[in-house]
């Protein structure tokens, strides 16, 4: 299986997530305000979300794409796959 190319920046963007969220382990710790400890619960949100999303229409730009040229896929196939990862949208 290829490497696709939005894989180095969903690392990235997990990365940023797993910073954040070490952050808020460590704010916790330490008994800090809890609106600071939201904030960056929010920002661990918003980095997972960017992450699942770019991986998601990766996928679909990707994979779906190249199993249109696949002869061993069915139409059928193809769709009920792009539904089932678009529940994740």
């Amino acid at each position: 299986m290829t490497t696709h190319t939005s894989h180095p920046d969903i690392i990235k963007r997990l990365k940023r997530a797993h910073g954040h969220l070490n952050s808020v382990i460590t704010m916790l710790e330490e008994d800090r305000p809890c609106l600071d400890i939201t904030q960056q619960l929010q920002a661990v949100e918003s980095a997972l979300s960017n992450a699942k999303k770019l991986l998601i229409h990766d996928h679909i730009d990707h994979c779906l794409e190249h199993a249109l040229d696949d002869d061993s896929r069915t139409s059928d196939d193809i769709v009920k796959e792009f539904k089932a990862i678009t529940k994740y949208l």
